[in-house]
């Protein structure tokens, strides 16, 4: 249980019941709502004031900010903020940055904004860097019952340092040029789109692209499919083996993959990303095929899923070759906390602290990807997400689980993949069968791996 000693200690005392929930190590309190998925205005801040009578907490919702010339007319006080440094003494037991809403376990005087308590549920800070605590209303009441209730917030301000989805996205395209995708690959995109779209046509298109075609008549002709006969051009590719959906997903992959200029070397790099990507699309249709869910689209998913390192790279080529060397001697930590180091300490990136799959997700859709493909990309460094595309996402996360006990991905500490298991319906068999393909075909999918970055 991630809590800080002193609020574990009054929840238990006070009977409050409440639901601990875990996240990656953040960075600052910002991140960890992000992360967390769940709408800003139902996530509680503590905001602390100070005159000579002594320190006020205010508590009030995530997207709000609070009316210092109000909180002067109720309270008859002349409060100032407290700099964070004063606040984190205030909570020798908490992380610094992370103060829990709940002042009376700290003995502290509280306000709190009356709209707080209409909530159905609402998340606090537990204290630490690793979770977020979640309370219904009638353990949320509880919780605050000693606190004096007013309105003291400007509605709709929202926070200072606060940062959605949203406003990562559009800061992203303000402050640097994002690529586009490559013309090839949105003119495939298009094609897919077209359900009356031909073989043909997407033959025509593939191979106006030498290299392309060459990649894509070596993956048809790869050990991986076991085609007796001969395989002379792409659209003999798309009919006799691989299919429409395969042929022109793996043929978008690689063309979208010359958007950025990522260096091949090292555990991020380009070498790395390939077959760390045909791994994951591999199993993710495999599961699919178990799971009942579109197995192209699983695909998809699972190829494009870590895009966001690629952004990353190109953007900012000296913050990822640190980010690689720290990842290549800290094989214990999560890919999360190593962006939060390399990101976290700069206010210009800070929105980077949000984690590479985030930042993967926001491209997918200004791309206009399919849903499936955004959500599997911009969550699957999010545990216990549920939601939209919630199977495909899972997918993501346990192939990724998966292959990090064969030390393949830019996550190498192995995870439990039972409860990801239990989601979509799969049993130890499954996963055994599902091992034993993977290293039937390990070898060629190396090789194409190779090819694809020669």
């Amino acid at each position: 249980m991630a809590l800080a000693p002193r609020l574990q200690q009054y929840l238990t005392r006070k009977g409050i019941a409440f639901e601990d929930i875990a996240l990656e190590p953040m960075a600052n309190l910002d991140a960890a709502v992000i992360a967390s998925g769940e709408a800003q205005g139902n996530i509680l801040q503590a905001t602390l004031m100070i005159d000579l009578q002594g320190v006020v907490m205010v508590v009030h919702p995530f997207d709000t900010a609070l009316d210092e010339e109000l909180m002067t007319e109720l309270t008859g006080r002349r409060l100032q903020p407290l700099s964070s440094q004063q606040a984190d003494r205030l909570f020798s037991d908490c992380d610094p940055g992370f103060h829990p809403p709940v002042g009376a376990a700290y003995g502290l005087t509280v306000l709190v904004d009356q709209d707080v308590l209409t909530l159905e549920h609402a998340l606090l800070s537990s204290g630490t860097d690793r979770s977020l605590v979640r309370l219904d209303r009638r353990n949320l009441k509880l919780a605050l019952a000693d606190a004096h209730e007013a309105h003291v917030v400007i509605r709709g301000a929202g926070s200072q340092t606060a940062l959605s989805l949203d406003d990562v996205a559009t800061q992203l395209q303000k402050l640097y040029r994002l690529p586009p995708m490559p013309a090839l690959a949105l003119r495939i995109l298009r094609l897919t789109a077209n359900p009356e779209a031909s073989a043909r046509e997407l033959a025509d298109l593939i191979e106006l692209d030498p290299s392309l075609t060459a990649q894509i008549l070596r993956y048809a002709r790869s050990a991986l499919f076991n085609y007796p006969g001969q395989i002379q051009s792409v659209q003999e590719a798309v009919t006799r083996v691989l299919g429409f959906d395969r042929v022109a997903h793996i043929a978008m992959g690689i063309a979208s993959v010359r958007a950025f200029d990522v260096p091949r070397e090292g555990m991020l790099g380009m070498d790395q990303f390939w077959r760390h990507s045909l791994y994951c699309a591999f199993l993710c249709q495999h599961l699919a095929q178990r799971c009942g869910c579109d197995k192209s689209l699983a695909y998809l998913c699972g190829l494009l899923h870590n895009f966001g390192l690629l952004l990353i790279g190109h953007l900012f080529p000296a913050e990822f070759d640190e980010l690689n060397a720290m990842r290549e001697a800290n094989p214990e930590a999560s890919m999360r906390s190593l962006e939060q180091q390399v990101f976290g300490g700069s206010q210009q990136h800070d929105m980077l602290t949000v984690g590479h799959g985030a930042i993967g997700g926001i491209l997918h859709r200004l791309w206009q990807l399919p849903d499936a493909v955004v959500k599997a990309a911009g969550v699957h460094q999010q545990p216990d997400y549920h939601g939209d595309h919630e199977n495909y996402v899972l997918m993501v996360q346990l192939a990724n689980a998966m292959l990090k006990e064969q030390g393949i991905g830019d996550e190498f500490n192995p995870e439990d993949s039972a409860p990801l298991m239990a989601r979509l319906g799969l049993d130890d068999s499954d996963l055994n069968r599902l091992n034993q393909e993977m290293d039937r075909v390990s070898g060629d999918l190396d090789t194409l791996a190779r090819s694809l970055t020669a």
